[in-house]
């Protein structure tokens, strides 16, 4: 529910499970979602953000921005000085600290995790509502689902069998039919072994993946601040077929859910064609 009064709105935070008042269209906003970062600049409203997270020059020009923190680490009194009347996170492990800067009086609202290409979709119309951009983010989303369409109308000859593993920093998970990352696999041409999980993320488990058979490995790894050495970890996993190496940078980034997840699904399709698995 939406109550506006005197240019003002309170609305109800699910995952904080607070009402929030924010502005009708906030100015002075801080993002520490790299995804949504994008979304904002995508919309045309780089202008409002005045804070971002170190993570966000990943994918648009943040020069001159202050980096309000990383997404775990939030420094109050630099949050603070910025007066944001609006900072914009996520959920899952990022929550805890949503909550934290929520008790400190800061204006926070948290949009859920996506579970799906549609669940990215519906947190930018989401965010849209937010900034009081609904056309912005209308136009926006409409983009997205035209060029998803577009890719999923060039069917290849055959899909590979394909199994996408995340490290998150040292933490290694598989990818279920719970996640956006499904979507982005199935968008490029490929079949997610793990697509009847109902479940995003997976606990590793060597058995099931031999059970599953796939031809090919997505393996993505944050490069810069948890690297990871591919041939020590084909070694010790045991794993002999081709492998597609994912990472941070835009356009590669299995991760992200800003509106460059379809250039990343665009680049894995150009990746398995190079290794001849469509035919």
């Amino acid at each position: 529910m939406n109550i506006v009064t005197k240019n003002k709105r309170r609305l109800r935070c699910e995952p904080l499970g607070e009402i929030v008042e924010l502005p009708e269209r906030p100015q002075r906003v801080v993002c520490l979602v790299s995804g949504w970062t994008e979304a904002i600049w995508e919309m045309g409203l780089a202008g409002r953000v005045v804070g971002v997270s170190k993570y966000c020059s990943r994918y648009v020009d943040t020069s001159g921005l202050a980096v309000a923190g990383d997404y775990l680490r939030v420094e109050e009194a630099e949050l603070a000085a910025l007066k944001p009347d609006l900072v914009l996170m996520t959920g899952g492990v990022q929550l805890g600290v949503a909550r934290r800067l929520a008790k400190a009086g800061f204006p926070v609202f948290v949009l859920s995790l996506p579970d799906s290409f549609f669940g990215v979709l519906e947190n930018i119309r989401r965010l849209g509502a937010l900034l009081g951009e609904m056309g912005a983010a209308q136009a926006l989303t409409a983009k997205m689902q035209a060029r998803a369409s577009a890719m999923q109308a060039v069917v290849p000859t055959r899909s590979p069998a394909t199994y996408v593993e995340l490290w998150f920093g040292r933490h290694p998970r598989m990818a279920g039919g719970l996640t956006y990352i499904h979507d982005m696999v199935e968008m490029a041409g490929c079949r997610n072994v793990f697509s009847d999980r109902a479940e995003g993320y997976l606990a590793i488990d060597r058995a099931a993946i031999t059970a599953v058979q796939p031809e090919l490995l997505v393996l993505f790894h944050e490069e810069d601040d948890h690297p990871l050495d591919v041939e020590e970890w084909r070694e010790a996993s045991g794993w002999s077929g081709p492998i597609i190496e994912a990472g941070i940078t835009k356009g590669r980034n299995m991760l992200h859910d800003g509106p460059s997840l379809l250039d990343t699904s665009a680049w894995l399709r150009g990746e398995v064609a190079r290794l001849g698995l469509f035919s």
